[in-house]
């Protein structure tokens, strides 16, 4: 198992050199952040711009591959470099990447456990009214997009506000100006502006992936494994939970492993929509304002997501399957 692991991690490192390189180069062949200071008033004089950008590795008049000698060499020395405006990168990506965290990982766990349970639930009951049932939730919701929900549970929010008397639910931003610091209030704010994200998270990914472990599921309990088991002498909670769910979790465990970590730059609208200066807004921002370090850094950030999904779910197969662990 040990040598199965240690080659994908080969492949994944791989993979992820290329695609931060590729992203670098393009961004650099693309972008020019030269803009940014010639949209200011007053203007800066060509010079002190052209001394700017050099300072940050960022001029258009230096070759693009001397560009990126330099920022590999950053790299090399764990400095991702800065923006624009002066900005460590590093710094951003460590405070953007806790809010992303805040905001996503709860509600994209919580909706990942919940669409297992609820998948494999309704393939053994099969056409019953819970799964009919589940069935139209599950397809009302995907059919709807995050902008729906969102609006949908910000007005329910207000009519609970409204009910209540006073604001026990936000829904902007991922703080409260002034709240009092002390470890209860904060405790409290923190919930009452992560209520609405999570429930939004929740829904979206319990219906997208109950849907499909329901699929798998039913083909799993049509297998000649699980007969086999029955007719053994299982009984058939053990025959659905030792062996028909075990499978047909292999291939839900590789989509929600990648599910659960690349939402950290894959959930723009849910950060621009409920006001959380997390790392998805943060990709929209630096494309806007070109700047070319920033991409590549927050590339560079979800390619080793990618990586560390792909190891993640590696080693959830290899436990699952063990055929995994026999032929590696």
């Amino acid at each position: 198992m040990a040598g199965y692991i240690l080659r994908r991690l080969t492949n994944y490192l791989l993979l992820t050199f290329i695609a931060t390189s590729s992203a670098y180069l393009l961004a650099g062949a693309t972008l020019n952040p030269e803009a940014n200071y010639l949209g200011r008033h007053p203007t800066p004089s060509i010079a002190s711009i052209d001394l700017t950008l050099s300072r940050y590795n960022l001029n258009p008049h230096t070759p693009l591959l001397v560009r990126y000698g330099h920022w590999l060499d950053g790299l090399a020395h764990g400095s991702l470099g800065f923006t624009w405006d002066g900005q460590s990168i590093n710094t951003l990506i460590a405070e953007r990447s806790v809010v992303s965290l805040r905001l996503l990982l709860a509600g994209t766990i919580i909706g990942t456990v919940a669409g297992v349970a609820l998948g494999a639930w309704n393939a053994v009951r099969q056409y019953r009214i819970s799964d009919q049932i589940s069935t139209v939730m599950s397809y009302l919701v995907n059919s709807m997009t995050v902008i729906v929900i969102a609006v949908l549970l910000e007005q329910l929010a207000i009519w609970l506000n409204q009910a209540v008397g006073q604001n026990v639910i936000n829904f902007t931003g991922d703080s409260t100006p002034g709240v009092s610091q002390d470890t209860w209030h904060s405790f409290l704010d923190f919930l009452s502006h992560q209520t609405v994200p999570t429930v939004a998270l929740v829904l979206m990914t319990t219906a997208y992936i109950s849907r499909y472990q329901r699929s798998v599921m039913l083909d799993v309990l049509g297998s000649d494994f699980v007969r086999t088991a029955r007719a053994k002498g299982l009984r058939r909670r053990t025959a659905l939970t030792r062996h028909a769910l075990r499978c047909a979790l292999i291939p839900t465990a590789t989509l929600s492993s990648y599910t659960i970590v690349t939402m950290f730059t894959g959930a723009t609208l849910m950060e621009l929509i409920f006001g959380w200066h997390g790392m998805g807004e943060w990709l929209v921002t630096s494309v806007g304002e070109r700047d070319i370090n920033a991409v590549a850094a927050i590339t560079a950030f979800t390619a080793v997501l990618y990586l560390f999904a792909g190891l993640v779910s590696d080693l959830l197969v290899a436990v699952l399957d063990p055929r995994v662990r026999a032929t590696s």
